[in-house]
């Protein structure tokens, strides 16, 4: 009878191992394929990806060596941007406040209280008019005209670094450009090579090559929209300037026609 039992379980035992092991691989499969349906196969996450990634895929492909000189254009061009609307932004202030309280004090025959008020005042409009009170003991017409070389000088102070920037506005897409004809010159190459002038060849090396003029267009345009903005506060500028001079002329002649000259 134990010999029979035994003759069973070694017939039924390789049976029942192969179900397991059948059992096994298959959960191993149903496992691998939930896995997969989670995250996603490679090729299907590079294919994707956020802006990031596809910004950084494509400055890969546009050959780094010009995608570099174009992203610096921009971070450059940038630069010089911020920093003029941070001078522009400081340099303005609130003028009509400014020349009333200026023409109070002058009304009130207290030049040193007006210098004072406008050399603690910050802006092109101030200096005008502190070194117009300056001045003030001489004819009008040499206060004109030191007002007039004084407005000169703050103007060029305002557009330092402008020329920068169209600089920066000019190279980005000649940079774009200079990529675009090299790739194509590659792309040339290529053809050469495999001696074949397949559409896959030609639009492969035409994309990479035109992937570099985009991107320095749209550099430009960047750049262009900040530029843009600093002149309309460079302009605004200065016609407070103009309209900050023509006001205190108007006080200080009335304050030599006061005081006899």
């Amino acid at each position: 009878m134990l010999l029979a039992v035994v003759a069973c379980l070694w017939t039924v035992a390789p049976v029942m191992a192969a179900d397991s092991l059948a059992l096994d691989t298959l959960t191993a499969d149903s496992a691998m394929s939930l896995v997969d349906a989670d995250l996603g196969s490679p090729d299907e996450e590079i294919e994707g990806g956020g802006l990031h990634k596809q910004l950084k895929r494509k400055f890969i492909e546009g050959s780094a060596g010009f995608m570099s000189l174009v992203a610096l254009a921009l971070v450059f061009g940038l630069a010089f941007c911020i920093e003029r609307i941070v001078y522009l932004t400081l340099s303005e202030v609130n003028m009509k406040k400014l020349l009333n309280d200026v023409d109070a004090k002058i009304e009130q025959d207290d030049i040193e209280g007006a210098k004072d008020l406008c050399r603690n005042t910050r802006g092109p409009v101030a200096s005008i008019c502190y070194q117009a009170l300056l001045h003030i003991r001489e004819r009008v017409e040499d206060i004109d005209r030191q007002m007039t070389n004084y407005g000169q000088l703050q103007i060029s102070n305002m557009e330092k670094g402008c020329s920068w920037i169209r600089l920066f506005i000019a190279v980005a897409p000649s940079l774009g450009f200079l990529g675009t004809v090299i790739g194509m010159v590659m792309a040339f190459d290529q053809i050469e090579i495999a001696q074949n002038i397949s559409p896959t060849i030609v639009a492969k090396g035409m994309k990479v090559a035109l992937i570099t003029t985009i991107f320095g267009i749209v550099v430009a345009i960047i750049l262009q929209f900040f530029y843009s903005y600093i002149l309309s506060k460079i302009n605004r500028l200065t016609t407070q300037m103009e309209e900050g001079a023509i006001t205190l002329m108007d006080a200080v002649v009335k304050y030599k026609a006061r005081n006899n000259g």
